[in-house]
């Protein structure tokens, strides 16, 4: 079972914001845990196709590479993004049905690992290589305040995910 603690050891800002993120991220993990290949790759919901516990764990690994990797970093967008388009803007999603649970777990673990370590070398006013579509330049803090909202957000996705495809409900 994945243990997580919202609790953080120290009270400086830095600490705060990462032991939430990992809160989030560890909370994502703990509501995958026990589904089945199959039930992990269903779309319980008519309206929203791409709505998967694999295509959610997916979208939130490449969330963090977007928003960590090309535009905190200004590096090179790469994975299921590069293939974005106007008529499909979450190919993370989609292809994520292809790929066992276990591994986009594995890899969105990884992935929170390297990052933890690689934004500690960062001050929290650091501001990002890349600007926003409104021109600015946002800040280290504000990427991680960001990053805590979106994976709570779809925690609450796989809240609803999980009970509608096996009933698991609580976690």
């Amino acid at each position: 079972m994945t243990q997580r603690t919202d609790t953080p050891p120290a009270w400086d800002e830095r600490t705060q914001l990462i032991t939430f993120l990992d809160y989030a991220r560890d909370t994502a993990r703990a509501k995958c845990e026990g589904v089945s290949a199959e039930d992990a790759r269903k779309a319980p919901l008519p309206g929203s196709p791409l709505m998967t516990m694999c295509g959610l764990i997916s979208h939130l690994r490449w969330v963090e590479h977007y928003w960590i990797q090309v535009m905190f970093l200004g590096e090179e967008l790469a994975g299921p993004l590069t293939e974005a388009s106007d008529d499909d803007p979450d190919p993370e999603m989609r292809t994520a049905v292809d790929i066992p649970l276990p591994r986009l777990l594995a890899e969105y673990q990884d992935q929170s690992d390297r990052y933890r370590h690689l934004l500690s070398g960062h001050d929290l006013d650091a501001t990002a290589e890349r600007a926003i579509s409104d021109g600015r330049h946002v800040d280290l803090r504000w990427v991680l305040l960001h990053l805590i909202e979106e994976t709570s957000r779809h925690n609450g996705h796989l809240d609803i995910v999980r009970e509608l495809v096996d009933g698991r409900t609580g976690v």
